[in-house]
């Protein structure tokens, strides 16, 4: 079986911390035909089987077998795929038009019986943060263009909030989200209808979130490995890539549970990858467009969870 990863540019990539490249290296050293591929290389037909071109590639870790020192492609040849063989899904959101059109020629291979993880379709039906406001106990949330429906949402918030969040539905790792006063969010609300061409999302500011995020990584309905992500003094975004610091932490019963009952759900639609962003007892988002952190969960636990997960490919 070969397996091959679909992934963005490698100069895009902060390659130290980068879950698709950790998977890739894991792969080989376990003697498992893998290969990378950009969006360049990727095109279909409807001529029979399809014909991909991919890249070997090299690569080192870090002392601490967990972090990645180097990873660079070392030659390209074109394959025809079969059956038998799994490609992964590990582009990077926004999930624009253009992340869409890879989504629907991705579907096309699903349909001649090629492996695609996670599924296309899967991703296709399920936004990764409306999906988490169907949970119980989610985060009261507005999801909108009209400031006149955002303000009597908001007018009927209980508790009242310190502060609101404004996000967009289809970004990722913090990008586009700001915290705003009662009196002051109006007047942005509306510019960022007009930036996003869109609805946007409203919620009550979490005060929880200065004692941080949770990460839970799930493949195949395991639980692989949970972290709390804490953000820096008098920031509010729990993002590692700006200063949060991270350790390993325990789901709650209640958590765990409203975890299973979605990685169960998506399971059914071929979303194997999913990794939850929680805040207190509330899932936030449920990531699943390509799942990250694999890294930083790996270095918490003090265990090269890409071995895992390849257990659980086999």
């Amino acid at each position: 079986m070969r397996h091959l990863l679909l992934i963005d540019p490698i100069e895009k990539l902060n390659i130290k911390k980068d879950s698709s490249l950790m998977l890739a290296l894991a792969m080989q050293k376990r003697g498992i035909e893998c290969y990378v591929l950009f969006e360049r290389d990727f095109a279909i037909h409807n001529q029979g089987m399809q014909k991909l071109r991919v890249h070997s590639f090299k690569g080192t870790l870090k002392e601490d077998q967990i972090y990645l020192a180097s990873f660079e492609t070392t030659g390209e040849k074109v394959i025809e795929l079969t059956t038998n063989d799994v490609l992964h899904m590990r582009l990077d959101p926004p999930f624009d038009s253009r992340y869409l059109r890879i989504l629907w020629m991705l579907d096309h291979l699903v349909s001649m019986g090629i492996k695609v993880m996670n599924d296309p379709r899967g991703i296709m039906n399920f936004n990764e943060k409306l999906y988490a406001y169907r949970t119980e106990g989610a985060t009261a949330s507005y999801v909108g263009s009209s400031l006149k429906l955002a303000q009597q949402f908001v007018q009927h918030l209980d508790p009242k909030p310190s502060a609101l969040i404004l996000k967009p539905m289809d970004l990722y790792s913090g990008l586009g989200v700001e915290k705003l006063s009662l009196n002051a969010w109006e007047k942005r609300f509306e510019e960022k209808v007009v930036e996003l061409q869109g609805p946007v999302i409203v919620q009550p500011f979490i005060e929880a979130v200065a004692m941080g995020e949770i990460r839970s990584l799930y493949f195949k309905g395991k639980e692989l490995g949970t972290i709390l992500k804490t953000p820096k003094d008098g920031e509010f975004l729990s993002n590692i890539a700006q200063g949060a610091t991270f350790h390993a932490e325990p789901l709650t019963p209640k958590t765990r549970a409203q975890c299973e009952t979605i990685v169960k759900e998506l399971m059914e639609f071929g979303v194997d990858w999913v990794a939850f962003d929680i805040l207190g007892d509330s899932v936030q988002e449920v990531n699943i467009t390509c799942p990250g952190l694999l890294v930083e969960v790996s270095y918490a636990h003090k265990k090269n969870l890409a071995d895992v997960v390849i257990d659980m490919l086999d």
